[in-house]
């Protein structure tokens, strides 16, 4: 009740701060663009302040938006950053006589003993778990991930009072679909409170890249449903990065080598390992002090045994090569447009996001990055209205593209260039950008 009484508060206050607004400029005489910019930065701290504070699925929602920051317009992006920021990295974290109970619960009474060291202060705080150092009864350094307790049961009572309450993200993203956004994050973060899938999901990973020379992916040591032992890695999140410039052209290239990583694990995981990391957020991966990234967190993981779907290899294909006919053709046949939709309205709408694929290297930033969230994400253009809600993917499409989506925000707001196309040749069979 608590929690629902919280969220609850959220649009009760938007819409006094909205009233309030309309009487300083009205009868104060105060400034359209002051008052405006203060009830944002004002609801900003609100939203996510709340979304940190619950955890579970309101502050997964919060992580979920933050990553698109550098699609919001101009007048936004400022007042949010800081809350967003917040929200991509930590959490308040449980008292240790709760981790102590869990540790119990998963592992045993005797718990204690398989450690030679546990520091009881977690090192991170997320969602719907948390991280504490240690040290495995052999010498290794382990990273301890402990589930909240009751993580479960908030996390899908969250996720169904956040779809009432979809219409409030609209001041982040305008025209953001945030009620099929939730429906997606519930599907996939219901199977998140499963540790012993995530540890299955962890291994695969593992195997598949223990010989990489850009990627660590840390070995499991023990798992239980809510407790996942893991190698420890020092390191320190790729987010560190966002939002301060390269210091010079070294520093530039060091960012554009992860860019670089970052992109060909995404794109060669479902190769290699028959699976997407799905939670595109810059915590995910961790700068190590030997230069190669640590990927962390398997617990949002889509299952694509046979490689990213061929219909959607085609789809990206035809976008990339500015192919309006034959891409509303091909949507058509599928079942993924209808038949009266306007085809220049397809290339409008999404077509500028392939631009990553149409050269040797493309430079990812945020000025490019807000030009393509004007246009996607503007419920006033055309193209959204004729054919952005006509589009009907199926869910394991949509998953690939939200995925993709996540990590070209990012890396705008890492700024760097990589040569993604070289990349995606490499390894999504039949994608050619040139016949």
């Amino acid at each position: 009740m608590g929690r629902s009484a919280r969220l609850a508060s959220l649009p009760l206050s938007f819409a006094g701060r909205a009233v309030a607004g309309w009487g300083r400029r009205n009868l104060a005489g105060a400034d359209a663009g002051d008052v405006a910019a203060d009830t944002i930065a004002r609801n900003a701290d609100q939203l996510f302040a709340v979304l940190g504070q619950l955890k579970g699925g309101a502050m997964k929602l919060g992580q979920a938006l933050s990553v698109y920051e550098a699609m919001m317009p101009s007048e936004l992006a400022g007042p949010y950053h800081e809350a967003l920021a917040k929200l991509q990295n930590a959490g308040p974290s449980m008292p240790a006589k709760d981790a102590h109970r869990m540790l119990a619960e998963q592992l045993g009474g005797g718990w204690r003993g398989r450690f030679l060291e546990f520091d009881d202060e977690p090192a991170a705080a997320a969602s719907i778990g948390q991280v504490h150092r240690a040290v495995w009864r052999d010498g290794r350094e382990v990273a301890v991930k402990v589930q909240y307790p009751g993580a479960d049961v908030a996390l899908d009572a969250d996720l169904r009072q956040l779809q009432r309450f979809s219409r409030l993200f609209a001041a982040v993203l305008p025209g953001l679909d945030a009620r099929e956004l939730v429906r997606e994050l519930r599907d996939r973060m219901l199977e998140e409170v499963d540790y012993r899938a995530e540890a299955q999901h962890q291994r695969a990973f593992a195997a598949a890249f223990a010989d990489d020379p850009a990627v660590r992916v840390p070995g499991v040591i023990a798992s239980a449903p809510k407790v996942i032992v893991s190698e420890w890695l020092d390191g320190v999140a790729l987010g560190s990065l966002i939002g301060t410039p390269a210091v010079d052209a070294a520093d530039q290239a060091r960012r554009d080598g992860y860019a670089h990583t970052i992109i060909e694990s995404m794109f060669s995981s479902p190769a290699r390992v028959g699976l997407l990391h799905a939670d595109p957020h810059p915590g995910n991966f961790l700068v190590l002090d030997d230069g190669r990234l640590g990927m962390i967190d398997f617990g949002a993981v889509a299952a694509l045994p046979d490689g990213i779907p061929p219909v959607l290899v085609s789809i990206l294909a035809l976008i990339a090569r500015g192919s309006g006919a034959e891409l509303t053709e091909l949507l058509v046949a599928e079942g993924f447009l209808a038949g009266d939709a306007e085809e220049a309205d397809v290339l409008r709408w999404v077509g500028a996001l392939a631009d990553p694929l149409r050269v040797d290297a493309f430079h990812f930033d945020r000025a490019w990055m807000a030009r393509q969230g004007a246009r996607v994400a503007n419920p006033g253009n055309k193209a959204f209205r004729s054919t952005g809600r006509a589009l009907n993917l199926p869910a394991e499409y949509m998953l690939v593209l939200r995925v993709l989506g996540g990590w070209m925000n990012i890396l705008a707001q890492l700024d760097c260039t990589v040569e993604a196309r070289a990349i995606v040749e490499k390894w999504v069979p039949g994608f050619a950008v040139v016949d």
